[in-house]
């Protein structure tokens, strides 16, 4: 007779460890007037740099259809500027603005300090250990 290996849920898990990170982050973004989608891609955008949006599709898991509606209000908001390639005017390259530098750069001591919480509660070797295996399941499973 064969023991069939118990898996604990790992999408579950993950859904619930994302929860209780954000915990930590959406408070500074509510105040600051930036949904969670917003701030991905200005983090990714100051990260990277100026980007296309099938990049910025891949980098920050939002659909390409809800990209289309975050871009826009971002646009609307004057936190992006769209610069079609020379070319080929089909393409997109999205860049941040000023005023999207400055919320970061308002935001990034709130942030700092959220991740020290974590990294508080959860000690630094823990913290470093969370970031390698997460890579590394990236990596493998990507």
């Amino acid at each position: 007779m064969s023991t069939k290996p118990v898996h604990r849920n790992l999408p579950l898990l993950l859904l619930q460890a994302r929860e209780q990170v954000m915990a930590r982050f959406r408070p500074l973004l509510n105040a600051s007037g930036v949904t969670e989608q917003q701030w991905r891609i200005v983090r990714v955008l100051i990260d990277q740099g100026p980007l296309e949006p099938r990049q910025i599709v891949e980098q920050c898991r939002i659909s390409s259809p809800s990209l289309a509606g975050v871009l826009a209000r971002m646009d609307e908001l004057n936190m992006i500027e769209r610069e079609r390639f020379d070319h080929d005017q089909r393409r997109v390259l999205v860049s941040l603005t000023a005023r999207s530098r400055a919320l970061a750069a308002h935001l990034a001591p709130q942030v700092d300090a959220a991740y020290g919480e974590i990294e508080a509660r959860i000690g630094l070797r823990v913290s470093a250990q969370l970031y390698a295996a997460l890579d590394e399941l990236i990596g493998e499973l990507g």
